[in-house]
């Protein structure tokens, strides 16, 4: 593939509309400084200098999107407090609609508070519940899901399952549904609950752990030929086009009808994995959307989790460092 290929498929990225279905969650965060010991208990005493509020879960998805140049509509639930209404104002300063928002009296937003110092985490504090966010909610939840797809506002779809309650089997069967009816892609960044309920997916995408628990087997990383085995089983049995499998530093691992191949990670110098696989789930969406090769998706997407975790905290993806660096390796450089 040549440089103007590369960057027509960047400039394609720009008309895609991605719905994202998922657990929405504000992550928060506190810089400051360790210069002590607190006396009361052998703990590190941080002094705050820096305070943030960012868009975390299913909504740093919709960030990474945004970054790429493509719409992202957002599509779960949070709670009726005060960090469902800092999320629902962060949505709207960056343009984002929410439409798809259910705010529920029943359960709080997820918020995930980490404390920084020196680029280092000290402690992350969650205030959430994974309770199934029931019938009501979820009929509440599909209507508007359907909505936004018979409107033709979803060139692909994105469920970004944290195990936080949002997804749940009636759910995610109806939507591959609906999205198998209309001709859209579907890609999935699952977790342990509902491993085994994405049947007919476009691609799904699981980390190492997950893969592990969502099959309850033992997985090596280094063993390329377990994990080849173990992938195109599941994959067979599930129906589903690709399954792509982030091996951390070893990077990813890609199993479709046309490719079975490990794609390597580049040197990087790592800083913080947070958000990593948010990057990755969407740009393989991105590139599922323009129906992209199997390797190429790997490719990309290998490479845009790569660059993010040189970065501390969770931080999207840098579209012109993205095309930059693809355009750099496809060279041989």
């Amino acid at each position: 593939m040549n440089p103007a290929e590369i960057k027509k498929i960047f400039d394609s990225f720009n008309k895609l509309k991605v719905l994202i279905i998922g657990d929405l969650m504000l992550d928060v965060y506190y810089w400051g400084d360790v210069n002590r010991i607190s006396p009361e208990a052998p703990v590190p005493i941080v002094a705050i200098s820096k305070k943030e509020s960012r868009m975390g879960g299913a909504a740093n998805v919709a960030i990474n999107i945004q970054a790429m140049g493509a719409t992202p509509i957002l599509c779960g639930v949070i709670g009726n407090d005060v960090h469902g209404e800092r999320l629902i104002k962060i949505l709207k300063e960056k343009k984002l609609p929410i439409e798809g928002v259910i705010v529920s009296t029943d359960r709080p937003t997820t918020t995930k508070t980490r404390i920084i110092s020196n680029n280092h985490h000290i402690v992350r504090i969650d205030d959430e519940t994974d309770e199934y966010i029931g019938d009501k909610q979820t009929a509440k939840l599909l209507k508007q899901i359907e909505k936004i797809i018979n409107a033709g506002k979803a060139d692909v779809i994105i469920f970004e399952d944290y195990d936080k309650g949002v997804m749940s089997s009636e759910l995610i069967k109806k939507v591959v549904a609906l999205a198998q009816k209309k001709n859209i892609p579907t890609v999935v960044d699952p977790k342990k609950r509902n491993f085994t309920d994405y049947s007919g997916v476009t691609l799904f995408k699981p980390n190492l752990k997950e893969l592990r628990e969502g099959l309850k087997v033992d997985i090596h990383a280094g063993d390329l030929k377990q994990v080849q085995a173990i992938t195109e089983k599941f994959r067979k049995a599930h129906k589903i086009s690709n399954v792509l499998v982030t091996l951390s530093e070893h990077g990813v691992f890609i199993s479709s009808d046309k490719e079975k191949k490990l794609v390597p990670a580049h040197i990087r110098n790592i800083s913080d994995v947070s958000g990593a696989g948010d990057t990755v789930v969407s740009v393989a969406a991105l590139c599922c959307a323009l129906n992209l090769s199997p390797i190429l998706i790997a490719f990309l997407s290998n490479l845009a989790g790569g660059q993010v975790c040189e970065k501390t905290g969770v931080v999207p993806v840098d579209k012109k460092q993205l095309l930059e660096e693809a355009l750099h390796y496809m060279n041989g450089k």
